[in-house]
Protein backbone atom coordinates (compact mmCIF):
# COMPACT_ATOMS: atom_id res chain seq x y z
CA UNK A 1 0.00 0.00 0.00
CA UNK A 2 1.17 3.48 -0.75
CA UNK A 3 1.06 6.27 1.80
CA UNK A 4 -1.97 7.87 0.12
CA UNK A 5 -3.78 4.53 0.13
CA UNK A 6 -3.07 4.11 3.84
CA UNK A 7 -4.36 7.64 4.55
CA UNK A 8 -7.56 6.88 2.61
CA UNK A 9 -7.95 3.62 4.54
CA UNK A 10 -7.71 5.49 7.86
CA UNK A 11 -10.30 8.02 6.68
CA UNK A 12 -12.63 5.18 5.74
CA UNK A 13 -12.20 3.55 9.14
CA UNK A 14 -13.00 6.78 10.92
CA UNK A 15 -16.08 7.42 8.79
CA UNK A 16 -17.20 3.84 9.47
CA UNK A 17 -17.17 4.51 13.22
CA UNK A 18 -20.08 6.92 12.84
CA UNK A 19 -18.72 9.31 15.48
CA UNK A 20 -20.71 12.25 16.79
CA UNK A 21 -19.66 15.35 14.81
CA UNK A 22 -20.21 17.64 17.82
CA UNK A 23 -17.68 15.96 20.13
CA UNK A 24 -14.22 17.48 20.48
CA UNK A 25 -12.55 14.10 19.94
CA UNK A 26 -14.19 13.75 16.54
CA UNK A 27 -13.02 17.22 15.51
CA UNK A 28 -9.45 16.35 16.53
CA UNK A 29 -9.58 13.06 14.59
CA UNK A 30 -10.81 14.85 11.47
CA UNK A 31 -8.11 17.53 11.77
CA UNK A 32 -5.46 14.82 12.19
CA UNK A 33 -6.76 12.97 9.12
CA UNK A 34 -6.58 16.21 7.10
CA UNK A 35 -2.92 16.59 8.09
CA UNK A 36 -2.26 12.93 7.25
CA UNK A 37 -3.90 13.41 3.83
CA UNK A 38 -1.75 16.50 3.12
CA UNK A 39 1.41 14.70 4.24
CA UNK A 40 0.63 11.64 2.14
CA UNK A 41 0.08 13.80 -0.97
CA UNK A 42 3.33 15.65 -0.31
CA UNK A 43 5.25 12.38 0.11
CA UNK A 44 3.71 11.04 -3.10
CA UNK A 45 4.74 14.18 -5.01
CA UNK A 46 8.27 13.94 -3.59
CA UNK A 47 8.53 10.30 -4.62
CA UNK A 48 7.51 11.23 -8.17
CA UNK A 49 10.07 14.06 -8.30
CA UNK A 50 12.85 11.81 -6.96
CA UNK A 51 12.00 9.18 -9.59
CA UNK A 52 12.17 11.84 -12.33
CA UNK A 53 15.47 13.21 -11.02
CA UNK A 54 16.88 9.68 -10.87
CA UNK A 55 15.95 9.12 -14.52
CA UNK A 56 17.54 12.42 -15.51
CA UNK A 57 20.68 11.68 -13.49
CA UNK A 58 20.99 8.27 -15.14
CA UNK A 59 20.70 9.94 -18.56
CA UNK A 60 23.40 12.47 -17.63
CA UNK A 61 25.61 9.64 -16.34
CA UNK A 62 25.22 7.76 -19.63
CA UNK A 63 26.04 10.92 -21.60
CA UNK A 64 29.10 11.52 -19.42
CA UNK A 65 30.28 7.93 -19.95
CA UNK A 66 29.93 8.41 -23.70
CA UNK A 67 31.83 11.69 -23.55
CA UNK A 68 34.61 10.16 -21.43
CA UNK A 69 34.90 7.37 -23.96
CA UNK A 70 35.19 9.89 -26.76
CA UNK A 71 37.77 12.01 -24.97
CA UNK A 72 39.93 9.41 -23.24
CA UNK A 73 39.70 6.24 -25.32
CA UNK A 74 41.39 7.82 -28.34
CA UNK A 75 44.68 8.17 -26.51
CA UNK A 76 46.53 4.87 -26.46
CA UNK A 77 49.41 6.17 -24.43
CA UNK A 78 47.80 8.10 -21.56
CA UNK A 79 50.24 6.77 -18.98
CA UNK A 80 53.36 7.00 -21.13
CA UNK A 81 55.93 9.38 -19.70
CA UNK A 82 58.49 8.85 -22.46
CA UNK A 83 56.95 11.48 -24.75
CA UNK A 84 56.09 14.06 -22.11
CA UNK A 85 57.60 17.47 -22.79
CA UNK A 86 57.26 18.30 -19.10
CA UNK A 87 59.91 15.73 -18.11
CA UNK A 88 62.90 17.29 -16.40
CA UNK A 89 66.40 16.59 -17.65
CA UNK A 90 69.31 16.78 -15.25
CA UNK A 91 72.39 18.59 -16.56
CA UNK A 92 75.66 19.42 -14.82
CA UNK A 93 76.82 22.94 -15.68
CA UNK A 94 80.42 22.74 -17.02
CA UNK A 95 81.21 26.22 -15.70
CA UNK A 96 80.11 25.98 -12.05
CA UNK A 97 79.50 22.24 -11.62
CA UNK A 98 75.99 22.86 -10.30
CA UNK A 99 73.30 20.31 -11.21
CA UNK A 100 70.43 22.07 -12.98
CA UNK A 101 67.22 20.83 -14.51
CA UNK A 102 65.68 21.70 -17.86
CA UNK A 103 62.41 20.75 -19.52
CA UNK A 104 62.02 19.07 -22.89
CA UNK A 105 60.98 22.46 -24.24
CA UNK A 106 64.37 23.91 -23.23
CA UNK A 107 66.12 20.98 -24.91
CA UNK A 108 64.14 21.58 -28.10
CA UNK A 109 65.36 25.20 -28.17
CA UNK A 110 68.94 23.95 -28.03
CA UNK A 111 70.20 26.37 -25.41
CA UNK A 112 69.47 27.60 -21.89
CA UNK A 113 71.05 29.66 -19.16
CA UNK A 114 72.39 28.09 -15.97
CA UNK A 115 70.31 29.53 -13.12
CA UNK A 116 73.26 29.21 -10.74
CA UNK A 117 76.02 31.05 -12.63
CA UNK A 118 74.35 32.53 -15.70
CA UNK A 119 76.52 30.54 -18.15
CA UNK A 120 74.85 29.96 -21.52
CA UNK A 121 74.59 26.24 -22.07
CA UNK A 122 74.24 24.56 -25.40
CA UNK A 123 71.82 21.67 -25.00
CA UNK A 124 71.72 18.66 -27.25
CA UNK A 125 69.45 15.74 -26.74
CA UNK A 126 70.26 12.38 -28.23
CA UNK A 127 67.17 10.36 -29.07
CA UNK A 128 67.07 6.99 -27.43
CA UNK A 129 66.18 4.35 -29.99
CA UNK A 130 65.43 1.82 -27.28
CA UNK A 131 62.05 2.94 -25.98
CA UNK A 132 60.65 0.23 -23.72
CA UNK A 133 57.23 1.72 -23.09
CA UNK A 134 55.16 -0.30 -25.62
CA UNK A 135 52.65 2.51 -25.68
CA UNK A 136 52.40 2.85 -29.44
CA UNK A 137 53.67 6.42 -29.42
CA UNK A 138 56.19 7.89 -31.87
CA UNK A 139 59.00 8.14 -29.33
CA UNK A 140 61.06 5.50 -31.17
CA UNK A 141 61.55 7.73 -34.20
Amino acid sequence: MTVTEKAAYLRGLMEGLDLDEKKDETKIFKAMLDVIDDLSLTVSDLEDEVALMTEQLDAVDEDLDELEGFVYDDEDYDDCDCCDDEDLYEVECPACGETVYFTGEDIDLGFAECPACGEKLELEFEDEDDCDCDCGCDCEE
